[in-house]
């Protein structure tokens, strides 16, 4: 596929030596962070003509870039298919292509139903997909039509796709149907409410760990004034703690690829431009502080007694990180918290950790 038939390159920016914008390119690299534009909304019940991303470029393209040493890429703007599903499926070429360079995508707009072709992609390439999702809502309606209500149930139900965990971050109990959380539940998927996400990412840091597909749904942040994304709620992640999500996103040690989702590409608010544009820089630092860290890793190993029976716990002597499992392999142990393991020496085991 001739990818200059469907993205349209990005303009030029006039740019300091220090800033991001003088080390972006234009065309994948192998190891590289790759930025692509989407304006398909029409899965939010919006329109798919192209929009002008200039003005978040403008404040991303202005940030510094500190000692960043990983490539990144702006490909620039995806054509909108005539169809919804022309679109996903143009997005899914080119992610494939991301994967196949061992890129890690970054795709910026669209609607939230997006998230499948996300996953699709990179179900093409590997298995047993880890996938967490930063949304205020959590559907699962039914439809033959793909759009932000039905495309997790399409993820789940899809046969050739191989998903190992789901992890559902900041979901509203008063936007929610009672039957959506129950069926989360019932199989077993871990979802957080938003009140355990505020002031602290520690909690929830083990979510992102072993992440390999990230996708945040724009609405879980609070808009003020001017709405942020396209389904705009007084209630959510404010403008600290979405940035330090994204700085946790990019620290995930198998991050393959990440989506940003329905942010309102409509708003002339500056302030939301500057805030989308500093939430993909967090994520890159984030990528960098991790392709910096030793790929060796040691590990400390407490004991928990609880009536009668041994548990394992262990840190990570460089990050302080903790794990629950005493499998030497550590990719089969459950990333966990300092807490969860406080809490087991009082004799309290998380539910969650029990999944092992």
């Amino acid at each position: 596929m001739n990818f200059e038939d469907f993205i349209i390159s990005p303009r030029n920016f006039k740019t300091e030596s220090w800033q991001i914008g003088s080390k972006i390119t234009k065309e994948i690299k192998e190891d590289s962070i790759v930025l692509l534009f989407v304006s398909d909304y029409r899965g939010a019940n919006g329109d798919a003509e192209v929009q002008d991303f200039t003005a978040v470029r403008k404040e991303f393209y202005k940030l510094s870039q500190l000692d960043f040493e990983i490539p990144v890429v702006d490909l620039g703007d995806l054509v909108s298919g005539k169809s919804v599903q022309d679109s996903h499926y143009i997005l899914q070429e080119v992610l494939s292509a991301c994967h196949y360079k061992r890129a890690i995508p970054v795709i910026i707009g669209g609607s939230n139903d997006f998230a499948f072709s996300l996953f699709s992609a990179l179900n093409f390439h590997q298995k047993n997909i880890n996938y967490t999702q930063i949304s205020n809502i959590i559907s699962l309606k039914q439809g033959e039509e793909i759009n932000e209500h039905t495309f997790l149930s399409k993820i789940f139900g899809a046969k050739n796709f191989s998903i190992k965990n789901y992890y559902h971050l900041g979901y509203q109990k008063h936007l929610n149907e009672v039957d959506s959380i129950k069926l989360i539940k019932e199989v077993e998927f871990d979802i957080i409410r938003l009140a355990e996400m505020m002031n602290s990412t520690e909690k929830t840091e083990p979510f992102f760990r072993k992440t390999d597909l990230v996708t945040v749904n724009c609405d879980a942040v609070e808009s003020f004034s001017d709405p942020f994304s396209m389904n705009p709620q007084v209630n959510g992640l404010n403008r600290r703690e979405i940035c330090a999500y994204m700085k946790e996103i990019g620290l995930s040690e198998n991050l393959k690829s990440v989506g940003l989702f329905n942010y309102n590409i409509y708003s002339e608010n500056q302030l939301n431009h500057q805030l989308l544009a500093q939430m993909i820089w967090y994520l890159i630092e984030g990528i960098n502080i991790q392709q910096s860290h030793p790929k060796e890793r040691h590990y400390e190993v407490f004991y928990v007694l609880i009536d009668d029976r041994q548990y394992a716990f262990k840190r990570d002597t460089f990050s302080n990180l903790w794990y629950f499992g005493d499998d030497e392999n550590i990719n089969n142990c459950i990333p966990c918290s300092r807490k969860d393991f406080d809490e087991a020496k009082k004799g309290w085991l998380n539910a969650r950790l029990m999944k092992i």
